[in-house]
Order: C-alpha cells, then structure tokens, then sequence
C-alpha cells in the first residue's frame, strides 16, 4: 500500500503486543527506577554547580565543558531513541548500508549576521532551525521513543510521549546546557553498556557472525498473500547486497555515489552548521578541548553499526512474522501500521532476548537515548529563539525575561511536536530513519551551501546568500510536501507522486538542491556589491589570522544594546524573600554576582575568542583525527 496519510492509517491502535507484561517484575523496575535517580542526581548537581542566571550559564554552561563530557554529549545529542529504533528497523529490512550515514563525522544564524549584516538572514534561520527542529528531530524522537514504552509497558503512545517529555522537560527547562551535557555523559555510559550487552545476546542467540549473514538472508515470512494483493518476492526477501555499504546507483535503497556525495552533503549541514552540535562546541574550555570531543564522539560513532544496525537485522532472524511483515493486514495486526512494523525490530530484540533486570537497563538505554537527544534539542531550540527572535520582539528585555522566555517555548514547542507525530509513523514506508534522513535532505543542503560559501568565499554577501537559502528552501520544501500528499510508496504500490518532483532518490535530491542553491548565492553576490574586508576579518578563511579591529555591519546597534543593558544593569537588586530565593535558585534566576571592571570584561572576552592551542595537545588531537579518518575509511572499504 502507498504510504499516504489516509486517516485510517493515522489514527490505528492497536491493544498493546502479549510482550507488555515482561517489564512488570521488581528487577526490571528496580533498575529503571535506579536510572532515573542517577540521571536526577546528575542533573541536579550540574544544576548547582554551574551559574544559571545569565543567558551565556544557560545556553552555553559558562564556556567551560571539558573534552570528554563535551564529545559524549555530542554522542548523546546525536544517538537519539530514533537511531535505536530507526537504524536497527532499516537494517532489519534492508541490510547495513544504512550504518554510512553514521561514518560522515553563541547561535549559528548569529555568525551569519556578522558575516552578512542585516537581520534577515539571522531570524530566516533561526525559524528554519526551529521548523527543522519540530519536522526532524522532536517528532522522530518521541515517537521512536513512545515504540518501545509502548511495547514495554503496555501504555497507550500518546500517555507514553506525554510522560517522556514532562521527565525530560523538567530538568531542561531548570538546568541549562551544563545538566543536558553532564547528564548526557551519564547517558552515554549507559547506553554503551546496554548496548554492547544486548549485542552479545543477539550473536549468541544466532551462533555467532557467520551464521548470523547465513541466517538473514532466509528470514522470509511465511505469510506472503493476502488483502487481495499480488505481492512481489523483492517484497519479502531480504536484499541481495543486504551486506555491502555501497549498492547499485541506480536501483540500490541507498546509492553509492548517494552514499560518498550526497550524505557528505547532509553531514556538513548537521555537524558543522547544526545549533544543536555547535552549541556543545561553543562551551569547550578552548580549541584543544572541542577538537578531542569532535575525534572522541567520531570514534563512538563507528559504533552504531554493531550495537544497532546488526543487532536489527537479527532481529528479522528470530522474529521474521513480525518484523518482517509484508501483507498489510498483518503488520496492522503486529504494531499497528500498515506500511510495516520494521521499526519495531530493536524493542521487540530487548523485551523477547533479555533477562529480567537486563531487560530494565535496556529500557533505561532507550530512555537515555531520548532524553538525552530531546534535552539538547530542546536547550539548543531555545537558545534559537531567545537570542535571535525573541531579542527582536523584545530589544531591551532582560537577562532574567529571555531565560524565562526561552523555558516557555521549550513547552510550546513540545506541543507542536506531538502534533507532528503522525506524520512520521507512516513516512518513507515506515522506515523512521529514512524519513529522518530524506527529511534532512530536503531541508539541509541549502544552510550547508550558505555556510560553506561565507567561510571560504569573501566575495559572498548578504543578497547572494539570502536568496540562495530562499530559493533552495522552496525548493526542498516542494519535494517534502509533494511526499506528504502522495506518499513515497512502498514495494507493494508506488506513489503517484510526479516523476519530476519525487522520481530522484533523496541522496541525489541533496546533492542537486547543494549545487544549485551555490549557483544562486554566488550569481546573485557576483551581481551586487561585495563586503568591504574591514567588516569581514576573522569571519572567513582568507582574513581568519588578520590581528586589525573589525568594525561589524551592525556595529551601530549592537552599541545601543549594550548602552541599553548597562542602564538596566545599573537598577538596585529588589529584596526577595526566602520563597522566592528557592524559586530562583531552582529556576537559576539567582542574581548574576558583581558587575566587572573594564579590564575584567577585556580579559574575558580576550578568553572567549583565544583559539591557541598548547603545541603538545595540538599534536596529540591532530594525530587522533588522522587515525580516525584511517579506521573511517578502512570500515568503509571492508564492508563496500
């Protein structure tokens, strides 16, 4: 059946599967209720530790994070519940070449009005973000999440998102950046010991990695007919390049010339561009410690493939009825959706293959998953719209108004978001992470080209780059939608979607959208008159060891900001009782201690911007980041 969003297939469900009932045992419980008290624990003492009541405390943990909490929140960030779920479903029913898309290693839009000037292009990208946000990340995340509460404990989806986000917003909306990162590295632990765990069981129950590639390839269900459809064997029977990275261009699922170009294309928009992966950079101590957090999180992503990837595609071996459904009225049967219960191939390998107690921490990795991963898109969205958005509402609202201001959107984005969740149960065929990955495809090159072209290309100006992401935004914004109407299809009937708009696969789509969007920044920049370089030194590559002063396109109004801040600075603090002590101290709304001396204020910001490296860490990290490349490129090459 086509995957179009009839309502029959929104609203479909099901009574919970026969497996809820493994999770009511005092073990199981034990463990999960030991869980959320260490992550309370954590997050509390993070929460006291670090200065709250400024909006660089929130946002940016006072600038000084660590290497190793730094690269394992970048981790957490990025593992959200929608890779457990996502990765370990597309494998079940395609194979590991899914696992490429793991191998690619103050705000963004702020950057851009220094580069650029003007206001359009920081409140153009921070809405982009923020859409990017409630489409991409929170809707994935949560529903990929709710599968496995769902599964576990028998609740209806909505009750189980809904319990989800009050845990999780409680601590982020409090804490800030610093609880997110220092919970996130607690997160990160527990899912790698969670994982490597149930990856043990998955191989053993299998008798090990050759038997375990024999096996795959014969998981076929039984029940190949029904409904009244004539049903394909490709339909049904696993791939034949199910264990090769780069596959036919094509007719493969995943293309490789998709595979080296276009994910490279997707993966410079995420991790160089991205609010929520810079974010997590701008609060390193200095430049040696966010590169060692970038090489550290690199290592921990060649991961995915063997804790994720594998352990889904086992599970097609040991549930092939379920996972591997491919009439319609079975998989209703199964999990609810029509076009296939995939996704439900990691969660049903945890609550069927482990043991009372492991099965607790299992549940307690998937939580960690999407908590961690929703807390850091929530503290980054946040941060998108106090300071690039709300400052323009506002413009002379104080600190202690934009942490208020930005805590209250994080709750009314979490409302658009569960909104948002039917529409990915049933996108790209039920794969979750192929709707995470063609969503970004459609949505990221663009912001990627802009980038791209403001740091190497002086020449680029505001025009140029402001129309590039315009037009290329329409254009992605085109083929998304066009999908969302006609449904991407699926084996069993294609979509009636317009060659022309949905007949290039989405690795191809980002790949074409990049390239455009650059011919139309720079046409457009070429046309009209460049920046002088007295605005751009240290702003792009050829002027990045240039020691003259910048004057900034906006440096005008920035002075009458911070006229605007010293006057309200210079009120008297109100008396406050011991009440409203505790609610600012829970809230970090404390006061934000003396006001510094010019010469304090020069030192700091002389702090903030020092990019010098000490030469024996200098080397220690370079020499790491070549040897990851090398292991990068030799999995690739082992498993093409």
């Amino acid at each position: 059946m086509a995957s179009t969003l009839s309502p029959s297939t929104v609203t479909e469900t099901p009574s919970p599967p026969e497996t809820s009932e493994h999770i009511h045992n005092a073990a199981d419980i034990s463990v999960i209720v030991i869980y959320f008290v260490l992550v309370m624990a954590v997050g509390l003492w993070a929460m006291l530790k670090t200065n709250r009541g400024t909006v660089g405390g929130f946002f940016l943990a006072g600038r000084d994070v660590t290497w190793w909490p730094m690269g394992a929140s970048l981790f957490a960030s990025n593992i959200g519940s929608g890779h457990f779920v996502g990765l370990a479903g597309t494998g079940a029913a395609s194979g590991i070449a899914i696992a490429a898309f793991e191998w690619n290693v103050t705000t963004m839009p702020e950057y851009l009005r220094k580069r650029f000037g003007g206001k359009r292009l920081q409140v153009y990208l921070s809405i982009l973000s923020l859409f990017i946000c409630v489409a991409l990340r929170i809707s994935s995340d949560i529903f990929s999440g709710a599968i496995f509460i769902k599964l576990a404990l028998g609740l209806d989806l909505y009750l189980a998102i809904f319990i989800l986000l009050a845990i999780t917003a409680i601590y982020t909306i409090t804490g800030g950046l610093a609880s997110v990162i220092y919970t996130d590295t607690l997160q990160t632990v527990i899912m790698l010991i969670g994982s490597f765990i149930l990856m043990g069981f998955a191989f053993a129950e299998v008798g090990g990695y050759e038997n375990f590639t024999e096996k795959y390839m014969n998981a076929i269900p039984t029940i190949v007919e029904g409904d009244n459809l004539t049903i394909q064997s490709k339909c049904y029977t696993p791939q034949g390049d199910s264990f090769h990275i780069f596959r036919d261009a094509v007719t493969g699922d995943i293309p490789w010339p998709g595979t080296i170009f276009g994910m490279t294309v997707v993966a410079a928009w995420y991790w160089c561009t991205d609010q929520v992966i810079v974010q997590r950079c701008l609060s390193g101590k200095d430049m040696s410690h966010v590169k060692a957090a970038c090489i550290m999180c690199g290592y921990l992503k060649l991961l995915p493939m063997f804790l994720m990837v594998m352990p889904g595609m086992i599970s097609r071996i040991l549930f092939t009825e379920k996972v591997a459904c491919v009439v319609p009225s079975e998989c209703v049967k199964h999990c609810g959706v029509k076009v296939g219960c995939s996704n439900y191939a990691y969660p049903m390998l945890v609550m069927e293959l482990m043991p009372n107690g492991l099965r607790g921490l299992m549940l307690s990795v998937m939580l960690a998953s999407l908590m961690s991963s929703l807390t850091s898109i929530f503290n980054s969205a946040s941060a998108l719209f106090t300071i690039d958005l709300y400052t323009k509402i506002r413009k002379r609202a104080s600190e202690k108004e934009l942490l208020i201001a930005g805590r209250l959107f994080i709750i009314l984005l979490i409302a658009i978001s569960i909104v948002w969740v039917p529409l990915v149960q049933v996108a790209q065929n039920g794969q979750l992470f192929h709707y995470i990955e063609s969503i970004s495809s459609y949505l990221g090159p663009p912001i990627a080209a802009v980038f791209l072209l403001a740091i190497f290309c002086k020449r680029v100006n505001e025009q140029g780059a402001f129309w590039g992401l315009i037009v290329g935004f329409v254009i992605g914004l085109i083929r998304m939608i066009a999908e969302f109407v006609y449904g991407t299809g699926s084996c069993l009937a294609a979509s009636n979607c317009p060659q022309v708009i949905c007949g290039v696969h989405y690795l191809y789509f980002a790949l074409i959208l990049f390239f455009v969007s650059i011919l139309i920044i720079l046409g457009i920049s070429l046309l009209t008159k460049p920046i002088p370089d007295v605005h751009l030194y240290r702003l792009c590559w050829a002027l990045r060891n240039s020691t003259e002063e910048r004057i900034d396109l906006d440096a005008e109004e920035e002075r009458r900001e911070e006229a605007d801040d010293d006057v309200d600075n210079d009120n008297p603090e109100e008396t406050r009782g011991c009440l409203r002590k505790a609610y600012d101290l829970f809230c970090g709304l404390q006061s934000k201690g003396p006001k510094l001396s010019k010469e304090e204020e020069e030192a700091q910001k002389k702090k903030l911007t020092d990019t010098s490296e000490k030469p024996l860490w200098r080397t220690v990290v370079n020499i790491n980041a070549i040897i990851l490349l090398a292991v990068a490129v030799f999995v690739h090459g082992y498993f093409a």
